[in-house]
Protein backbone atom coordinates (compact mmCIF):
# COMPACT_ATOMS: atom_id res chain seq x y z
CA UNK A 1 0.00 0.00 0.00
CA UNK A 2 3.00 2.36 -0.17
CA UNK A 3 2.65 3.47 -3.58
CA UNK A 4 -1.43 3.76 -3.40
CA UNK A 5 -0.78 5.43 -0.01
CA UNK A 6 1.85 8.19 -1.26
CA UNK A 7 -0.89 9.15 -4.22
CA UNK A 8 -3.86 9.15 -1.09
CA UNK A 9 -1.75 11.31 0.93
CA UNK A 10 -0.67 13.81 -2.38
CA UNK A 11 -4.54 13.97 -3.33
CA UNK A 12 -5.31 15.29 -0.02
CA UNK A 13 -2.89 17.28 0.86
CA UNK A 14 -3.74 19.24 -2.56
CA UNK A 15 -7.83 19.11 -1.82
CA UNK A 16 -6.92 20.02 2.34
CA UNK A 17 -4.77 22.96 1.06
CA UNK A 18 -7.67 24.67 -1.17
CA UNK A 19 -8.86 27.28 0.68
CA UNK A 20 -12.31 25.99 1.28
CA UNK A 21 -15.34 26.82 4.25
CA UNK A 22 -12.86 23.92 6.88
CA UNK A 23 -9.60 26.50 6.26
CA UNK A 24 -12.10 29.77 6.45
CA UNK A 25 -13.56 28.52 9.55
CA UNK A 26 -10.55 27.64 11.09
CA UNK A 27 -8.51 31.19 9.98
CA UNK A 28 -11.12 32.97 11.53
CA UNK A 29 -11.12 31.22 14.71
CA UNK A 30 -7.37 31.57 14.60
CA UNK A 31 -8.50 35.07 14.45
CA UNK A 32 -10.84 35.38 16.93
CA UNK A 33 -9.19 33.33 19.91
CA UNK A 34 -6.23 32.18 19.39
CA UNK A 35 -4.49 29.04 18.32
CA UNK A 36 -5.82 26.50 20.96
CA UNK A 37 -9.06 27.15 20.22
CA UNK A 38 -8.04 27.03 16.54
CA UNK A 39 -6.19 23.80 17.02
CA UNK A 40 -9.28 21.89 19.05
CA UNK A 41 -11.27 23.08 15.95
CA UNK A 42 -8.75 21.75 13.63
CA UNK A 43 -8.99 18.11 15.68
CA UNK A 44 -12.79 18.43 15.02
CA UNK A 45 -12.05 18.77 11.49
CA UNK A 46 -9.96 15.66 11.24
CA UNK A 47 -12.56 13.96 13.17
CA UNK A 48 -15.03 14.66 10.56
CA UNK A 49 -13.21 13.25 7.51
CA UNK A 50 -12.53 10.57 9.47
CA UNK A 51 -15.88 9.73 9.95
CA UNK A 52 -16.42 9.73 6.55
CA UNK A 53 -13.65 7.95 5.63
CA UNK A 54 -14.87 5.21 7.88
CA UNK A 55 -18.25 5.26 6.42
CA UNK A 56 -16.60 4.35 3.10
CA UNK A 57 -14.31 1.96 4.56
CA UNK A 58 -17.04 0.11 5.71
CA UNK A 59 -19.38 0.48 2.81
CA UNK A 60 -21.75 2.72 4.10
CA UNK A 61 -21.64 5.44 1.61
CA UNK A 62 -24.78 4.33 -0.16
CA UNK A 63 -26.37 4.24 3.27
CA UNK A 64 -25.04 7.83 4.11
CA UNK A 65 -26.49 9.25 1.19
CA UNK A 66 -30.20 7.66 1.74
CA UNK A 67 -29.99 9.56 4.84
CA UNK A 68 -30.01 13.15 3.40
CA UNK A 69 -31.94 14.54 6.25
CA UNK A 70 -29.84 13.49 8.45
CA UNK A 71 -26.71 15.43 7.07
CA UNK A 72 -29.18 18.51 5.96
CA UNK A 73 -29.56 18.71 9.29
CA UNK A 74 -25.96 18.45 10.33
CA UNK A 75 -25.35 20.75 7.53
CA UNK A 76 -28.00 23.91 8.44
CA UNK A 77 -26.93 22.84 12.51
CA UNK A 78 -23.45 23.80 11.05
CA UNK A 79 -23.98 27.24 9.24
CA UNK A 80 -26.25 28.27 11.59
CA UNK A 81 -23.38 27.79 14.04
CA UNK A 82 -20.90 29.62 12.10
CA UNK A 83 -23.20 32.36 11.61
CA UNK A 84 -23.93 32.97 14.97
CA UNK A 85 -19.97 33.16 15.69
CA UNK A 86 -20.10 36.16 12.59
CA UNK A 87 -22.42 38.08 14.16
CA UNK A 88 -20.83 38.10 17.97
CA UNK A 89 -17.64 38.70 16.49
CA UNK A 90 -19.00 41.37 14.59
CA UNK A 91 -21.01 42.82 17.67
CA UNK A 92 -19.01 41.98 20.49
CA UNK A 93 -15.42 42.91 20.02
CA UNK A 94 -12.48 40.51 20.95
CA UNK A 95 -10.37 41.94 24.47
CA UNK A 96 -8.26 39.96 26.13
CA UNK A 97 -10.86 38.92 28.80
CA UNK A 98 -12.88 37.45 26.52
CA UNK A 99 -9.72 35.38 24.60
CA UNK A 100 -9.04 34.03 28.23
CA UNK A 101 -12.92 32.97 28.48
CA UNK A 102 -12.99 31.01 25.05
CA UNK A 103 -10.08 29.05 25.91
CA UNK A 104 -11.86 27.76 28.78
CA UNK A 105 -13.77 24.32 28.36
CA UNK A 106 -16.96 25.52 26.87
CA UNK A 107 -14.84 27.19 24.39
CA UNK A 108 -12.63 24.43 23.82
CA UNK A 109 -15.46 22.25 23.39
CA UNK A 110 -17.75 24.25 20.97
CA UNK A 111 -14.09 24.70 18.94
CA UNK A 112 -14.48 21.00 18.75
CA UNK A 113 -17.89 20.74 17.78
CA UNK A 114 -17.61 23.52 15.32
CA UNK A 115 -15.08 21.63 13.47
CA UNK A 116 -17.27 18.53 12.93
CA UNK A 117 -19.97 20.18 11.76
CA UNK A 118 -18.23 22.28 9.25
CA UNK A 119 -16.63 18.60 8.15
CA UNK A 120 -19.84 16.93 7.94
CA UNK A 121 -22.04 20.07 6.66
CA UNK A 122 -19.64 20.17 3.68
CA UNK A 123 -20.46 17.29 0.57
CA UNK A 124 -17.20 17.74 -1.19
CA UNK A 125 -15.68 16.31 1.25
CA UNK A 126 -17.52 13.26 0.95
CA UNK A 127 -17.30 13.02 -2.40
CA UNK A 128 -13.41 13.43 -2.07
CA UNK A 129 -13.59 10.15 0.20
CA UNK A 130 -16.14 8.01 -2.03
CA UNK A 131 -13.49 9.16 -5.24
CA UNK A 132 -10.32 8.40 -3.81
CA UNK A 133 -10.72 5.71 -1.23
CA UNK A 134 -11.93 3.04 -3.75
CA UNK A 135 -8.56 4.14 -5.52
CA UNK A 136 -6.18 2.98 -2.99
CA UNK A 137 -7.56 -0.06 -1.33
CA UNK A 138 -9.78 -2.81 -2.37
CA UNK A 139 -12.79 -2.05 -0.38
CA UNK A 140 -14.07 -5.50 -0.70
CA UNK A 141 -11.06 -7.00 1.16
CA UNK A 142 -9.18 -4.04 3.42
CA UNK A 143 -8.05 -5.24 6.66
CA UNK A 144 -7.79 -3.71 9.76
CA UNK A 145 -4.18 -2.85 9.07
CA UNK A 146 -5.49 -0.73 6.07
CA UNK A 147 -7.95 1.30 7.68
CA UNK A 148 -5.49 2.17 10.45
CA UNK A 149 -2.59 3.40 7.98
CA UNK A 150 -5.38 5.18 6.53
CA UNK A 151 -6.64 6.85 9.68
CA UNK A 152 -3.09 8.15 10.59
CA UNK A 153 -1.96 9.21 6.81
CA UNK A 154 -5.65 11.31 7.15
CA UNK A 155 -4.81 12.76 10.51
CA UNK A 156 -1.13 13.64 9.52
CA UNK A 157 -1.27 15.28 6.11
CA UNK A 158 -4.57 17.53 7.66
CA UNK A 159 -2.94 18.40 10.92
CA UNK A 160 0.57 19.07 8.47
CA UNK A 161 -1.36 20.82 5.94
CA UNK A 162 -3.78 22.88 8.70
CA UNK A 163 -1.06 23.89 11.15
CA UNK A 164 0.30 26.50 9.28
CA UNK A 165 -2.79 27.96 8.47
CA UNK A 166 -4.12 28.71 11.88
CA UNK A 167 -0.70 29.57 12.96
CA UNK A 168 -0.10 32.31 10.79
CA UNK A 169 -3.82 33.53 11.62
CA UNK A 170 -2.90 33.24 15.57
CA UNK A 171 0.42 35.25 15.04
CA UNK A 172 -1.25 37.89 13.11
CA UNK A 173 -3.60 38.40 16.03
CA UNK A 174 -1.21 38.56 18.91
CA UNK A 175 0.81 41.33 16.40
CA UNK A 176 -2.53 43.74 16.10
CA UNK A 177 -3.08 44.40 19.61
CA UNK A 178 -4.44 48.20 18.88
CA UNK A 179 -8.17 49.04 19.23
CA UNK A 180 -8.98 49.86 15.85
CA UNK A 181 -6.83 47.08 14.82
CA UNK A 182 -8.38 44.79 17.22
CA UNK A 183 -12.00 46.16 15.61
CA UNK A 184 -10.72 45.53 12.36
CA UNK A 185 -9.59 41.59 13.01
CA UNK A 186 -12.65 41.47 14.55
CA UNK A 187 -15.00 42.42 11.22
CA UNK A 188 -12.58 39.93 9.33
CA UNK A 189 -13.03 37.02 11.15
CA UNK A 190 -16.93 37.51 11.06
CA UNK A 191 -16.05 38.13 7.39
CA UNK A 192 -14.64 34.92 7.51
CA UNK A 193 -17.02 32.97 9.36
CA UNK A 194 -19.92 34.07 7.39
CA UNK A 195 -17.96 33.13 4.32
CA UNK A 196 -17.61 29.64 5.64
CA UNK A 197 -21.50 29.79 6.51
CA UNK A 198 -22.05 30.96 3.36
CA UNK A 199 -20.43 28.37 1.73
CA UNK A 200 -21.35 25.65 3.10
CA UNK A 201 -24.89 26.29 2.69
CA UNK A 202 -24.53 26.53 -1.25
CA UNK A 203 -23.07 23.77 -1.95
CA UNK A 204 -25.80 20.77 -2.74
Amino acid sequence: MTLAGFAYSAALAIAAAIPGPGITALIARALGSGFRPALVMCFGLVLGDLTYLTAVVLGLAVVAQSFGLVFLVIKWAGVAYLAWLAFRFWTAGISAGKVEAETGRRGLAASFLAGIAVTLGNPKTMIFYLAITPTVVDLASISLVDYMVLVALTTAVLVVVLVPYMALAARARILLSRPRALKLLNRTAAAFLGGAAAAIAARG
